[in-house]
């Protein structure tokens, strides 16, 4: 029997995610390398947040931390009201599937299923049946309709990408966490995918935290969180592509400058 996290009776104002001094280390002795340092920060939900940083400042393995996908070093790692590290493996495992949906710059549709059958195989697998309703809104939200029979090399990279954000949001998860969702894209599918991902926030009430690079991809998002050697160092409310850039390069002269 799946086991029953807390959800719909948790209160709206508790955010959706929540790391407190959250720390990950990896190495021991004089290998031993810092790539998260205490960092503290919450996603609400119902919102679009973007995580930046330049190369190596932690803002994936961040993600994989609070996704559960790799256990902390010390501090807090929070879904809703659960604390991952309390968790052993099969309940960690529940609560991905059932709390979260994941969207990666990869795709990991398999290639021998349909569309539809790649959008619908998380449900299955956790033995349940998908909301024809729901099944019918999340497709119209992704543009997918009439590409639904179609394997994975019948699809452009664009519409593939558009299977994985339907596949994450038909279970409901309470966040999608996104690793570079449009770094395989060209422009315009890109602007494409981030679109959907925006549309499920506004009109889903979806909670969405994407990693990325790109200052345009970015600007979809209503805040933007900054890491820097693993620390949370600025953040920006209804960001703008020009000011998310300007942000990146005044990080990279102070790096430098260092």
């Amino acid at each position: 029997m799946p086991t029953a996290f807390p959800s719909s009776g948790t209160p709206s104002t508790e955010p959706a995610a929540r790391a407190s001094g959250l720390t990950k280390t990896y190495g021991k002795g004089e290998t031993r390398v810092t790539a998260l340092d205490a960092v503290s920060v919450e996603f609400a939900r119902g919102r679009f947040t973007a995580v930046m940083g330049p190369s190596g400042s932690g803002k994936s393995t961040l993600m994989h931390c609070m996704a559960g996908l790799d256990p902390v070093t010390s501090g807090s790692a929070r879904i809703g009201g659960v604390e991952l590290s309390s968790l052993n493996d099969r309940r960690l495992t529940e609560l991905r599937r059932e709390k979260v949906g994941f969207v990666f710059q990869g795709f990991n549709l398999l290639s021998t299923l349909t569309a539809l059958e790649n959008i619908l195989l998380p449900l299955r697998l956790a033995g349940r049946r998908p909301e024809a309703a729901w099944l019918d809104t999340v497709i119209a939200t992704v543009g997918l309709a009439g590409r639904l029979a179609h394997r994975p090399s019948q699809l452009s990279g664009g519409q593939q990408q558009r299977v994985a954000v339907a596949r994450a949001l038909l279970a409901r998860p309470e966040i999608v966490f996104a690793d570079e969702p449009t770094g395989n894209l060209d422009s315009r599918s890109g602007a494409e995918v981030l679109g959907f991902l925006r549309e499920s926030v506004r009109e889903l009430g979806q909670t969405v935290v994407m990693v990325t690079h790109d200052p345009v991809a970015a600007a979809h998002a209503d805040r933007v969180v900054f890491l820097a050697d693993g620390r949370l160092v600025d953040e920006l409310r209804e960001p703008t592509a020009d000011a998310v850039l300007d942000r990146m390069l005044a990080f990279e002269a102070r790096g430098r400058a260092s």
